[in-house]
């Protein structure tokens, strides 16, 4: 009975597994990997392909893009899940590469704009004093 009841919810875990908001692929690996693994160890056998879609399918809307690639360029019955999730590390790296690049970007530019502002002050300011020496 025990068993039936463990099938039961574990099951339940891995049909309604879902990323979590601000959850990072290394995360959703440990958590998804530690659920298959029970049910693994209850009995219940996967194959790649099975395991590679519900990877797919639990991912939020940001990563639709990447899914559609992966998706479209493996082969999802030959691909370990390890090398899935390890595509998608690579992806979530290149995302924050990009994400700090953009915000040094925009650190400079508002320093520029700033800069550019005071200048136009001091020479308001100057115009101001020429005024008064006339």
């Amino acid at each position: 009975m025990w068993e039936v009841l463990e099938v039961t919810h574990e099951g339940t875990e891995y049909e309604l597994f879902r990323m979590q908001p601000e959850e990072n692929i290394v995360d959703v690996q440990k958590r998804f990997t530690h659920i298959v693994n029970h049910l693994t160890g209850l009995g219940k056998v996967f194959d790649k392909e099975e395991l590679n879609i519900k990877v797919l399918k639990f991912l939020d809307r940001s990563w639709q893009p990447k899914v559609t690639a992966i998706s479209k360029s493996c082969d999802m019955s030959k691909l370990s899940t390890a090398a899935l999730f390890g595509k998608l590390m690579e992806h979530e790296l290149e995302l924050k590469r990009l994400e700090e690049q953009e915000t040094v970007e925009n650190k400079t530019k508002g320093l520029t704009l700033k800069a550019s502002g005071q200048d136009r002050k001091e020479e308001r300011q100057q115009v101001d004093w020429d005024s008064a020496d006339s």
